[in-house]
C-alpha cells in the first residue's frame, strides 16, 4: 500500500464512522496538529502513532510478504 492510499483509507475510514479529527485525536492519544498533517498528507506518523489512529479507528496493521511481478 502506497502512502496516498492510507492516508485516504484512514481518512474515508473517520469520515464513514462520522469521527471528526479532533475526535479522532482525542480517541487515540494523537495530537490533533499531527492527525490534519497526516490526512493532508504532510506529516508523517510514526508507526506507533498509525497504529493509535488504526485502533481507535478499527483498523489493523498487517504486513505481508510481496510476490515478485513480471514489471
Amino acid at each position: 500500500m502506497h502512502f496516498k492510499e492510507l492516508i485516504t483509507l484512514i481518512k474515508e475510514r473517520r469520515e464513514s464512522l462520522q469521527v471528526t479529527q479532533e475526535t479522532l485525536a482525542e480517541l487515540s492519544g494523537v495530537g490533533l496538529r499531527t492527525v490534519k498533517q497526516f490526512e493532508s498528507g504532510k506529516g508523517n506518523l510514526t508507526l506507533i502513532n498509525l497504529q493509535k489512529l488504526g485502533d481507535a479507528l478499527g483498523l489493523e496493521i498487517t504486513m505481508k510478504v510481496k510476490t515478485k511481478s513480471n514489471n
